[in-house]
């Protein structure tokens, strides 16, 4: 049975839902799935904007059916060559082998590379500056290379103002029959996965975003249809700034982030206190976080969210407790920067870390570092607290 959805009068969402897959690209944890969103525009010529992952590929078909409804398919744009929106490429073209694929030609190759079947009879390479008259519509197409793949286009409607936007504005999460951001609460059940997905997908990529950013402000644009996630239909302004604030590389958000590698509970209990004293200073927005328990790309996201980051490490093997030290990674491996950093450290014979962290992020850019190291040997003393104190005051100074 088919589920589909009128956007307005001749654009269909016929994308699903994937309630099962734990992991998206087999590593960033999804509790609430996914979707996969794809289009189809009734004009004179009919039209399939973007595929969708195999998982969903027996309702993806009857959705593209359902929608067409007993006409054929005569363009299929595919913006973005990504397995789960392009792996039902082939299926698709057995299905309308009369459609002709319409991509640039970066994509194009991408094709050849994944399929064995005929491209080049049914390929039309389009460019920055290329058209498409579909009868009422006109499809112009603007690259968006590392957006978050070298091949990546946007489709955009110039009679409806609608911005077909591949991966960008994209989120993690199923859809539950509200396919619109305005049907959901979603600063509430929302907004926390869209950060998560911008900044572990694209986040790396925010000098592209910034350049797709500045060609979208040329255009009207009333409706972003992203490949995952709502569709925003009202207050689209609101979610393109949350996109020019991350990808800018800025604090969403004033106040702290705790992360604690610790392993008896010695170091974490340095932070609680450190928060507390914190909370006593008349800071509101505190988060603290134990980097074994929550996944890194939840880490990285909140790293991304505040203006200020605690990063408390017990010494292991010698090293960085190995929790933190893959959050380090991860957050140079996404460009991370522009924030303020303090810094624990804990040794029971040797404190290495917080030499070897400091030397980490130093790798990274415009991080400034707020107040001395905290040094733990084996558990805070009391008498330690006055430099926890002095850390909080330098920490809610800069706030």
């Amino acid at each position: 049975m088919h589920n589909i959805r009128k956007i307005n009068s001749d654009l269909f969402y016929v994308g699903a839902s994937d309630r099962r897959l734990a992991l998206f690209e087999n590593v960033y944890p999804i509790p609430r799935g996914v979707s996969y969103n794809s289009y189809v525009l009734l004009d004179e010529k009919t039209v399939l904007l973007d595929c969708a992952d195999l998982a969903v590929l027996p309702q993806f078909i009857e959705n593209i059916a359902a929608a067409l409804n007993g006409r054929g398919l005569d363009y299929i744009v595919i913006n973005h060559l990504e397995p789960d929106h392009a792996a039902t490429i082939e299926d698709v073209v057995m299905r309308y082998p009369e459609a002709k694929i319409v991509t640039n030609a970066k994509a194009a190759n991408m094709i050849r590379q994944f399929f064995d079947f005929d491209l080049d009879s049914r390929l039309m390479t389009v460019g920055e500056t290329d058209t498409l008259a579909t009868g009422r519509h006109e499809l112009k197409f603007v690259n968006a290379p590392m957006v978050h793949w070298p091949e990546v286009m946007v489709t955009y409607d110039a009679i409806d103002h609608i911005l077909f936007s591949a991966d960008a504005f994209g989120t993690f999460g199923a859809l539950s029959g509200n396919i619109f951001a305005d049907e959901v609460n979603f600063d509430r059940d929302w907004l926390d996965d869209a950060r998560r997905y911008y900044i572990n997908i694209v986040g790396k990529y925010g000098v592209q975003v910034q350049g797709l950013l500045k060609k979208a402000a040329a255009l009207q644009i009333d409706v972003i249809c992203p490949l995952h996630g709502p569709i925003w239909r009202k207050d689209v302004g609101y979610f393109i700034n949350k996109y020019d604030i991350w990808s800018k590389y800025e604090p969403e958000q004033k106040g702290v982030m705790m992360v604690c590698g610790s392993i008896y509970g010695h170091t974490a209990a340095a932070a609680e206190r450190l928060a507390t004293m914190l909370a006593e200073k008349g800071v509101k927005e505190i988060a603290v976080y134990d980097a074994s328990q929550t996944d890194v790309s939840t880490l990285v996201s909140e790293a991304f969210r505040f203006s200020h980051i605690v990063i408390a490490a017990a010494t292991y093997n010698g090293g960085i407790f190995t929790p933190i030290e893959n959050l380090l990674t991860d957050l140079k491996a996404h460009n991370f920067q522009n924030r303020h950093i303090a810094l624990i450290e804990n040794g029971t014979w040797a404190a290495q870390s917080g030499k070897q962290m400091r030397a980490m992020l130093d790798e990274m850019k415009a991080l400034t570092i707020v107040g001395n190291t905290i040094t733990l040997k084996s558990a805070m003393k009391e008498g330690q607290a006055s430099e926890l104190e002095a850390l909080a005051d330098e920490i809610a100074k800069t706030l």
